[in-house]
């Protein structure tokens, strides 16, 4: 959907020619994000900023959905363009009803049209539109402006979206809940989305693909798992970071992790069955479940040898469970707070599915590490 060839921005000073971009490709497919990675002065931003052109290029080619952004009408070309940039930049004598339409308004689209979209867009960020349509921007919390731009980008449907550090001026807490919207809407939408950082956590979460920058030029360009397990050179290395195996947790579900172990036995199971289920799967304990089959306890082999009775009577209380759906990085979190090895894994419903342990996250990495080399 977007392919940069050759791309190439220099800039005349009075120390003599810059060279801001240094003959950068890459290709973006339909429907991913492409994050532009890199430290202060590296290019990014301006190679963003030449793909609607508010930068002319000095050399190259930029391709959208196969058409030479050359033979666009450079107006034209920008309001088939969402664009978000870190500073917001609403409209302050606007409602937000009417910040989101400022590009449909422009492009002739019936009123009823264009507001029953802003309305649509507002719900997908969790901002509801009957408290929010008609407020004006100071009248929102940072977060909430920011939202309400990103949504603005999007509300004449364009196919690409560039987002300049669209959340770095968020605090943390806001970011993440912003970026998980974001994401969200993104499954739903599938933009093709050129978004420009300086933090490779935020890459790493939320792009498809990575493109490091240093000095104008590519220095690499990836999947994040790929970046981070296999960084072509030293600057690469450094710049993602001597934890960037632990930033790989993010990437990985907890159910690609999973160990599908002895079914959870019930309450009322009796001791000499659990103990025979133990020694028959090779395992020292057992998840304990109610009568839903959601995880309520775990009982193991010392808790248990030589004990009359019921599980119930024995069981020891499970201080968390993680979801299928959290990356490894919870899940390991998770761990951490609670001094375990091991976490029951339940699905959607609460019900559970499996167990994952410390030593099956490490062999996991290793598995895709190796894999990966080969």
């Amino acid at each position: 959907m977007i392919k940069l060839d050759n791309l190439t921005k220099t800039f005349a000073t009075l120390r003599g020619t810059v060279t801001a971009v240094d003959r950068v490709s890459l290709e973006v497919p339909a429907g991913e994000i492409c994050v532009l990675l890199g430290p202060s002065g590296c290019g990014k931003t301006t190679t963003l900023k030449m793909i609607n052109r508010l930068i002319m290029p000095s050399s190259g080619k930029i391709f959208i959905n196969g058409k030479d952004t050359d033979a666009y009408d450079v107006v034209d070309l920008r309001r088939s363009i969402g664009y978000v940039i870190q500073q917001i930049g609403l409209f302050p004598n606007m409602t937000v009803e009417d910040n989101i339409c400022v590009v449909p308004d422009l492009l002739g689209w019936d009123r009823a049209k264009s507001r029953k979209r802003a309305a649509e867009l507002l719900a997908m960020v969790a901002l509801e539109p009957s408290s929010f349509l008609k407020r004006y921007p100071k009248e929102l919390s940072g977060g909430q402006q920011q939202r309400v731009g990103v949504i603005r980008a999007l509300a004449a449907d364009p196919p690409v979206l560039l987002m300049d550090e669209p959340f770095g001026a968020i605090d943390p807490i806001n970011r993440e809940i912003i970026q998980d919207e974001f994401l969200k809407m993104q499954d739903q939408i599938r933009k093709t989305v050129m978004f420009v950082s300086h933090d490779i956590d935020e890459a790493v979460k939320m792009g498809d693909r990575i493109a490091i920058f240093r000095d104008g030029r590519l220095e690499q360009f990836d999947t994040p798992d790929n970046v981070l397990a296999h960084p072509v050179n030293a600057f690469i290395a450094s710049f993602v970071g001597r934890d960037r195996t632990l930033k790989r947790l993010r990437l990985v579900k907890v159910a690609d992790a999973m160990r599908r172990l002895a079914p959870a036995i019930g309450l009322e199971t009796a001791v000499t069955d659990a103990l025979r289920l133990m020694d028959e799967h090779a395992q020292p304990m057992l998840v304990v479940s109610d009568a839903e089959g959601r995880p309520c306890g775990y009982v193991a082999c010392d808790l248990l040898e030589g004990r009359p009775g019921i599980v119930s009577e024995h069981r020891r209380d499970l201080p968390a469970t993680v979801d299928l759906d959290e990356d490894l990085r919870s899940a390991v979190s998770l761990m951490f707070a609670h001094d375990m090895r091991w976490l029951a894994c339940v699905d959607s419903r609460g019900l559970f599915r499996g167990c994952v342990t410390q030593e099956d996250i490490t062999q996991l990495l290793g598995d895709r590490r190796r894999s990966d080399s080969r």
